[in-house]
């Protein structure tokens, strides 16, 4: 008799039972190569358990941070896209990268994630910042990045052309992104507080490799108004739009409200 079928003899069925699996809701992420940042900070930011899960697929990024270099990000997003559980469904697919969304283009970004995962619906940091600023009323931010001033002077028109008046902008001017992974929580804080206007509505931190969601409450507490940066953005919209309506604590008003 063979192996397979002494097994076959000694296999007693059992009857099985099905849920959805692992989670409620189910978020998709599409981090960067060189990305030391977002996952650590999905991990900090969403609830403890099993309600809310995320599964992560990577895109090359080429360096140093350039708009070009962002912009050839753009034909990887389908296949990333598509290589998140293929055969699961997902409440949503994030794109973490704010600036690779604005040297995209953020109707380019979703057109590529669809076509990986027709239907789906997509967050960016950008967008998401932005319907952050409606639910906040802001109009007139200090803008705070770690760019160097090509990526930024992408970044400006973007928000000004969705209505936002950006009293200043100011950054790292740094090209390497595993640079800005090591900034420290304490640096960007302490940034924040030195160039945010008294005439803004709000603050705002881009950059899903800066370490700024961890420090974030701080800021807001420092600055005495609302402050908002590209991972707890993301963080945000991806839970609203999956059906998560509970309140997070440490990380802003954006998320405890």
């Amino acid at each position: 008799m063979s192996i397979a079928e002494t097994v076959s003899q000694m296999t007693r069925p059992v009857e099985p039972h099905f849920d959805d699996g692992p989670a409620r809701h189910k978020l998709g992420l599409i981090a960067l190569s060189s990305d030391m940042v977002t996952e650590r900070d999905f991990n900090l930011m969403l609830p403890p358990g099993d309600e809310v899960m995320y599964y992560t697929a990577r895109v090359h990024h080429y360096s140093p941070v350039t708009v070009e270099n962002l912009r050839r990000m753009g034909p990887q997003l389908a296949d990333a896209a598509a290589q998140i559980l293929p055969t699961t469904p997902f409440d949503v697919i994030a794109y973490s990268c704010t600036s690779g969304t604005v040297s995209i283009g953020y109707e380019e970004v979703v057109a590529q994630i669809q076509k990986g995962r027709p239907d789906v619906q997509v967050v960016t940091p950008i967008t998401a910042a932005l319907a952050a600023f409606e639910k906040y009323d802001v109009k007139r931010i200090s803008f705070m990045t770690p760019y160097t001033d090509d990526v930024n002077q992408t970044m400006v028109p973007f928000l000004e052309g969705r209505g936002i008046e950006i009293l200043n902008v100011a950054g790292f001017c740094q090209d390497d992104d595993q640079l800005m992974a090591r900034l420290t929580p304490q640096a960007i804080h302490d940034a924040a507080v030195e160039i945010t206007d008294p005439d803004a509505d709000a603050l705002f931190v881009s950059c899903t490799g800066i370490r700024t969601a961890e420090t974030i409450d701080r800021i807001e507490q420092s600055i005495g108004k609302p402050a908002f940066c590209s991972n707890q953005c993301m963080v945000w919209q991806s839970l609203r739009l999956a059906g998560y309506d509970k309140p997070l604590e440490g990380f802003g008003r954006l998320l405890r409200e």
